[in-house]
């Protein structure tokens, strides 16, 4: 059923077909080789050389004209100020649901948009970085709810792309460890003045309270990627299979009591997770800020995007 909620954002989107939106990529060259991608997958991320050329080419064409755009409004203000300052940089947002592929979208577009000439700094940082470290989630009884709008530092976060888009020299962020599931105590990620920052996460889309500035006020376009919850689940549990094999055996590893698991006990978990946490996170607050995205990658069951919605205005 077509809910106003849905014909309103449709109608605030120009729907592109797999064919229509690859015919956009017109003369944008293919720089990345099979063992770069390689290096770019996710885990179970099954992206591959076609997805680039059909989906992230044309995209990248797309960001490219944007930042030109962008940087010559900029410039414009700068001469009716009469300020000689170097352009701001251009801040790219990327949302969606855990296990949808949104972390494998960013580094893709990381390594694409810098072997462009007029954008070769570009600069990933992930809100992972801006989760409040498992002993103040733990204080304040929110261990359970990691990933959730609460379970960040809001205001760390905004400051922090604040200055980016302010253009000072040196912006550092914390740094998070998946294999430790925390904030790494000491370790700080600097970001110095680059073309573009991308900043990815589940929430970046998510509008500010009251009388508050949003991280996505400061987004020049944005992106979510997106699928039907049914498909994100099993890639989810698919997901959580290979970890087990593979990084929760290292002895370091946070969950490396779940890499004993037999398969079934593992599927079990692995469901209840998703249906406890992280659907209705998405259901309940990352969803909802699909609409608030400039552009809408949305994938089929074997990964592949199938459609683009992008927005008019």
């Amino acid at each position: 059923m077509v809910t106003e909620a849905t014909a309103v954002e449709t109608s605030a989107y120009v729907e592109l077909g797999r064919e229509q939106w690859r015919g956009l990529r017109e003369n944008t060259p293919l720089t990345l080789t099979e063992a770069g991608l390689e290096d770019l997958r996710g885990v179970d991320d099954p992206i591959d050389l076609a997805e680039v050329t059909d989906i992230y080419l044309p995209l990248t064409r797309l960001l490219n004209l944007h930042f030109t755009g962008a940087r010559k409004r900029g410039a414009a203000v700068s001469a009716f100020l009469g300020e000689k300052d170097a352009p701001p940089p251009y801040i790219l947002g990327i949302a969606g649901s855990v296990a949808v592929g949104k972390s494998t979208t960013a580094r893709l577009l990381h390594t694409l948009l810098a072997r462009w000439p007029e954008h070769s700094n570009v600069e990933l940082i992930t809100t992972d970085s801006f989760l409040y470290p498992n002993a103040v989630l733990e204080e304040r009884g929110i261990m359970h709810r990691k990933g959730f709008p609460e379970s960040y530092d809001r205001r760390a976060l905004v400051r922090f792309v604040s200055a980016v888009k302010a253009g000072a020299a040196e912006v550092t962020a914390p740094v998070y460890s998946h294999l430790e599931y925390d904030i790494v105590p000491g370790a700080a990620q600097s970001v110095r003045r680059p073309d573009i920052l991308i900043v990815e996460g589940l929430n970046v889309l998510q509008p500010a309270p009251p009388t508050a500035l949003a991280v996505c006020d400061f987004f020049d376009f944005s992106i979510y990627v997106d699928a039907q919850v049914e498909d994100v689940r099993e890639w989810y549990v698919d997901r959580f299979h290979k970890l087990r094999r593979t990084a929760f055996a290292d002895p370091k590893s946070y969950f490396r009591h779940l890499a004993d698991l037999s398969e079934t006990e593992a599927t079990a978990f692995a469901r209840d997770v998703w249906r406890e946490v992280n659907e209705r996170n998405l259901v309940e607050n990352i969803a909802p800020t699909r609409a608030r995205a400039a552009l809408v990658l949305h994938k089929g069951r074997d990964h592949a995007v199938q459609r683009v919605l992008l927005r008019r205005a």
